[in-house]
């Protein structure tokens, strides 16, 4: 049988999330794709510090160490910023290696770049992960562009604003306590600018435009307003009316092919798909011209969502290179 041996490149939460559910399913995954897979080297800042037990003789802080493994295949990159995260993951396409990558601020950035890179190297780059965590909503849509258009996406891309805004309605919460309970549960960073401005939400936009359309609005376009300025007394005041506040990023392509698109809060009625979506919950709402409208619902964020639908990546692309379909 032969053996795939592959590297994970950052192993914070999700990176050791992969880890986990690589050993985990490591016989589901050899009976269903027919070979053994090895993680042979792990990449981190500081190889002193062992995070998961029995993993210190995997740890290096070179990427050319990484490459130098004999047999190296398939790197999953678990990053959070777009340098070194690219210049690694071109490094590891020039190798020949597949790359499954979580990582949006790099992918909405450099993600075209990349993907065309692969293809003339004839890898393939495994990117679900970078938008709504455990929701598969790029697969979904790579699967409808083959025969619909899509004309429209709305989503709440950030579990954290949905977290913040449910409980500001639900239990009557300042935007500033539901904040701290975000944060005491692991749901927002102490530093949760990204997540509250809008900003993380909006690079996950990127990549969906991308996607849907082959190109991006121009980012300095894009009007980006975050959910710090909501007040509970707004938010009481929509729920008196039956209505509820969403933190939605929607991107469109006009009748002329124009792409337009915005990030912020709205305010939505009992009609609207996105109304029932509470917590820490990921929704993506597509509009196409033979199926209509679809909406794909499920958790944004965590260690074991985020990091399960990064190995289904790699069951797909090794799928692809066999000529079957795999499903974990």
């Amino acid at each position: 049988m032969a053996t795939i041996k592959a590297a994970i490149l950052g192993f914070g939460t999700v990176g050791q999330g992969i880890y986990h559910i690589l050993n985990e399913k490591r016989e589901e995954l050899r009976d269903k794709l027919g070979i053994e897979l090895e993680v042979a080297k792990i990449l981190v800042r500081d190889t002193t510090r062992e995070r998961v037990p029995g993993t210190a003789h995997l740890l290096t802080d070179s990427i050319d160490d990484v490459l130098s493994v004999k047999g190296i295949q398939v790197v999953f990159e678990a990053i959070v910023n777009e340098e070194p995260a690219y210049s690694y993951l071109k490094k590891a396409v020039e190798h020949k290696c597949h790359v499954v990558t979580a990582n949006k601020v790099m992918f909405a950035k450099r993600g075209l770049e990349l993907q065309e890179l692969a293809k003339q190297n004839g890898v393939f780059v495994g990117y679900e992960a970078t938008t709504a965590g455990g929701v598969p909503v790029i697969k979904t849509m790579k699967n409808i562009l083959l025969v619909n258009d899509v004309t429209r996406i709305q989503g709440i891309l950030n579990g954290t604003s949905n977290y913040i805004l449910t409980k500001m309605r639900a239990e009557g919460w300042s935007f500033d306590e539901a904040l701290r309970e975000a944060q005491n549960l692991g749901y927002a960073e102490a530093d949760p600018y990204n997540d509250v401005s809008g900003q993380d939400a909006f690079k996950k936009l990127m990549i969906l435009s991308a996607l849907a359309f082959g190109e991006q609005p121009d980012w300095a376009d894009v009007e980006v307003v975050g959910i710090d300025g909501i007040t509970s007394e707004q938010v009481k005041e929509a729920t008196e009316q039956g209505l509820r506040y969403r933190h939605v990023a929607e991107v469109e392509r006009l009748s002329d092919g124009k792409i337009i698109a915005k990030v912020g809060p709205m305010v939505v009625d009992k009609e609207h798909p996105l109304y029932p979506i509470d917590d820490v919950f990921n929704a993506v709402t597509m509009e196409t011209n033979y199926i209509g409208t679809l909406t794909l619902v499920g958790p944004g964020a965590g260690m074991y969502p985020t990091a399960s639908v990064m190995v289904e990546d790699y069951a797909e692309i090794i799928g692809k290179r066999a000529g079957f379909v795999v499903t974990i």
